[in-house]
């Protein structure tokens, strides 16, 4: 075995991986106390929305994968909520927006994680919401410390929140000031919020009668009247320059439901490995790994020119197809008979030249696109969190949660959180297949996954990183299965991802040919790269693949955790 950067974390009883070792700790006490998976992850989603604000908050959305053992089935949650019912492409044009903007109150969707984290819990959790949210309320109340990321993300929008958001300066630059690392930071407007909607559910009497009031009071009660009048008075300046009010109305709020939904899954040499539906990217993680069944990678060698230009040029031809047709299924119908099928990739797979990148956009059934580079980024940083856990009876569960960042949209005065910006998703070309409409649900990058092995446990794992979720995740899989390293291992490797297709995230980048490269990658492999034709991007050290992962041998019962030291506070823990 070489060197790992953290030990492979064991347990017999019960695994946690999250984006925040606080969280993970959390997670584990749950474990420890008698508590499951959904336990376990509704504790480490509410601390995370007070650990990683910048990554997610209450008001963003979440796609869930709950394998659950005594039924011996995969079930997949729907938790990403729909664009407001005032918002139209016509309302953007007239307004003069060239794009949907990436901040402020007019790209608001309807918050969907709160509903999809109450519906598993009261459909298969055994602890109450209040229960789960202890360890959340006391982060809250008491403060952690300041680590360097969060840091240097404050001192970043320290301007803006002095300036313009008044109730985000006051949580988060305490004294007016950026705190500085190890300094407590505490949210006490998130801290009374809960801890109101802990006490409504403990008034209700019964479990299912709790869940039903915790979820009337945030979504037709004093939360939602809250956030629709502070949207709906208070102006709030984009990244265009425009000061806008909200869209989103209480009858926004009252409509919303979280919905459970039949994965989807694609067997590959042996293993069936489940994704959330085409309202994510989910399904993309599935086509590659069909175009790259044709290959006998093993042989190629891991992190070669030959395996990483194979790699991603079916990259390429996956990714054309999430941008060709992937949409909300209730508004679009998304081919994934087709997309997913082996034969379709036996096809596709008949595209890529393996002495030549391409530089087109080739989705199935549709002439080749020539791609348009787009550079303009982001004034943002950073992504999202994730989180897995394993529990002594089998179950696991996968969750990439995220939106509500305090980086795009000002926190709603008194509740400690601010709203979800996802709608810039979407576009105003009314013939995109991700064009806006009233209610629809954005496309998410948002993408965890499960894998089962003859039919029995196998893999939880998933990661931040928008677009390059399922590059980052697949290679950390192939690393796995067909490299044979242990988690840790899989998960320290050096990756590189492809940015040729149009981002995901306003502005919508396109850099066709752009691949962006870890150092660790070998020189003579990088100049081989670049001989086939690809634009080579260097990042910095140890900057890509932030995942996460258990794995279960159920012969056995052991569990095996990991997580990428990148960004430094990711963890496993187990027992």
């Amino acid at each position: 075995m070489s060197f790992t950067t953290r030990p492979v974390v064991m347990g017999a009883n019960g695994v946690v991986t999250s984006t925040h070792y606080l969280a993970s700790v959390a997670g584990l006490k749950a474990l420890q106390d008698g508590g499951n998976v959904v336990d376990a992850g509704a504790t480490m989603w509410f601390c995370l929305t007070l650990l990683k604000p910048h990554l997610v908050g209450p008001a963003g959305e979440v796609p869930i994968l709950l394998y659950w053992a005594d039924e011996e089935k995969v079930v997949a949650v729907n938790g990403q909520g729909p664009a407001p019912m005032n918002a139209t492409i016509d309302w953007f044009l007239e307004q003069g927006y060239p794009m949907i903007p990436e901040d402020g109150f007019t790209p608001a969707v309807v918050p969907g994680a709160f509903d999809a984290w109450l519906m598993t819990l009261e459909e298969y959790g055994t602890f109450t919401l209040g229960r789960v949210m202890e360890p959340a309320l006391r982060i809250a109340r008491d403060g952690f410390p300041v680590y360097p990321t969060l840091k240097a993300f404050l001192e970043r929008g320290r301007d803006r929140f002095m300036s313009e958001w008044p109730a985000s300066a006051e949580t988060y630059l305490p004294g007016g000031r950026v705190p500085e690392i190890g300094q407590l930071l505490r949210n006490p407007g998130w801290y009374n919020t809960f801890k109101e909607v802990a006490e409504t559910e403990s008034r209700a009497g019964s479990k299912s009668a709790g869940i039903d009031a915790a979820r009337k009071h945030f979504y037709d009660g004093p939360i939602a009247r809250a956030i629709v009048e502070f949207t709906q008075s208070f102006g709030c300046r984009d990244v265009y320059g425009k000061e806008n009010h909200g869209l989103i109305t209480l009858e926004d709020f009252q409509r919303y439901h979280a919905r459970f939904e039949e994965p989807v899954t694609v067997n590959y040499r042996g293993i069936d490995v489940y994704k959330c539906g085409p309202w994510c990217q989910g399904p993309v993680f599935l086509q590659q790994l069909n175009l790259l069944e044709g290959y006998d990678l093993r042989d190629m060698g891991h992190n070669t020119v030959e395996y990483l230009h194979t790699w991603i040029e079916c990259a390429k031809l996956a990714f054309a197809d999430r941008e060709q047709y992937y949409a909300d299924p209730d508004y679009v119908v998304v081919p994934l008979g087709m997309l997913l099928s082996k034969e379709y990739a036996e096809k596709r797979r008949k595209l890529v030249d393996l002495d030549k990148a391409s530089m087109l956009l080739r989705p199935g059934g549709v002439e080749p696109i020539e791609l348009e580079e787009r550079s303009e980024r982001s004034g943002f940083e950073g992504d999202t969190v994730h989180l897995d856990a394993v529990d002594r009876d089998g179950n696991m569960l996968a969750a990439t949660p995220s939106g509500g960042w305090i980086r795009a949209s000002p926190l709603v005065p008194g509740l400690g959180f601010p709203l979800g910006t996802r709608g810039q998703f979407f576009h105003l070309d009314p013939g995109h297949v991700e064009c806006l409409e009233p209610g629809k649900k954005p496309s998410t990058t948002l993408t965890p996954s499960l894998a089962l092995k003859d039919g029995r446990q196998y893999m939880a794992f998933g990661t931040p990183g928008g677009d390059r979720q399922d590059q980052w995740t697949l290679q950390f899989f192939l690393n796995h299965v067909e490299f044979g390293m242990n988690v840790q291992e899989a998960l320290d490797a050096p990756t590189v991802h492809t940015n040729h297709f149009p981002g995901s995230f306003w502005p919508h980048t396109v850099k066709p040919g752009e691949v962006a490269v870890e150092p660790r990658i070998p020189g003579d492999v990088v100049k081989g790269l670049e001989e086939k034709g690809h634009r080579i991007a260097m990042s910095s050290p140890w900057s890509h693949g932030r995942c996460l992962a258990i794995r279960i041998c159920p012969d056995t019962g052991v569990m095996y955790g990991g997580a990428s030291p990148r960004t430094g506070e990711p963890y496993a823990l187990g027992w």
